[in-house]
């Protein structure tokens, strides 16, 4: 559950402060009647983003045990990739989200309706996509109950009501200092995602080297721990992994974490970071 809250808190909390600041924009601007337009919009992205994570869950439930481990195996891989870019991608685009969403909302306005439900739309549609592609890789292989769904919607959820108090003046939160936290965690998350990629490879038989356990910790961590069952839900731990899975799992979490605790490359002239106050969502 906490990998699936992670998930949708972060990836809704993003989504969340892109519609912030295209309505505090039109409404700043006086252009309320756009506001239809840009919730068409995002109307449009959510429900994309919960038909893809359909067809996701549908997909797999209609594979073979050889197609379906392959296609898990897939989609972690594709979760890892996407996961690790929006970590990295959020550091630099954070600065300048604010001025970047205004400046193509003021040239959608200018095309016409349309063009204002697209830029809607897309600005969405990623932050939904990522979440619903990452929701699914978290959760496969760590619970078959309704605790990754429960989590992810109360994630959502949280995201929402922050959004909206940010929006409003109500709340003050450093986004710099959260998105650095949640995405130390996110990496942790990621680590487990990319291990079980592999291990649904070598279950599909595509790879079939260093198969052998690594270590058995299944004495001091059993199965069916409460404990146990945590670290599966949030990293995908298992007590006795492969030797391949233990070496993408090393392999994958030294670089990308040195790399983000490595202090960001700071361009000429940045603005100032809208992420600090409730400026990132109301200037």
């Amino acid at each position: 559950m906490f990998a699936s809250y992670l998930i949708g808190l972060r990836e809704g909390l993003e989504a969340t402060l892109v519609v912030s600041i295209l309505v505090a924009f039109l409404v700043k601007s006086d252009r309320r009647d756009r506001l239809p337009l840009v919730w068409a919009g995002v109307a449009a992205a959510i429900a994309l983003s919960v038909g893809f994570g359909a067809l996701l869950t549908f997909t797999a439930a209609n594979l073979d045990s050889r197609q379906h481990e392959l296609f898990d195996a897939i989609a972690s891989l594709a979760a890892t990739v996407f996961v690790t870019f929006m970590i990295f991608w959020m550091r630099t685009a954070a600065r300048r989200m604010s001025g970047d969403l205004r400046a193509k909302l003021s040239e959608a306005l200018n095309l016409g309706a349309t063009a204002v439900v697209v830029m809607a739309f897309l600005a969405v549609a990623r932050e939904g996509l990522e979440t619903a592609l990452l929701f699914f890789a978290a959760a496969q292989g760590a619970t078959t109950s309704a605790s990754p769904l429960i989590g992810i919607c109360l994630g959502l959820a949280t995201s929402v009501v922050l959004g909206w108090g940010l929006y409003a003046s109500a709340l003050r939160i450093n986004l710099t200092k959260f998105f650095t936290w949640t995405g130390l965690l996110l990496i942790l998350v990621a680590a487990g995602i990319f291990k079980y990629g592999v291990h649904d490879l070598i279950e599909a038989g595509v790879v079939q080297v260093l198969a052998g356990p690594a270590f058995d910790l299944t004495g001091a961590l059993p199965p069916d721990a409460w404990y146990t069952t945590l670290l599966s839900g949030m990293f995908n731990f298992t007590p006795e992994p492969s030797i391949l899975e233990t070496i993408a799992w090393v392999a994958y979490l030294v670089p990308v974490l040195t790399l983000f605790l490595m202090p960001a490359r700071k361009g000429p002239g940045p603005k100032p970071a809208p992420s600090a106050t409730t400026a990132s969502a109301s200037s």
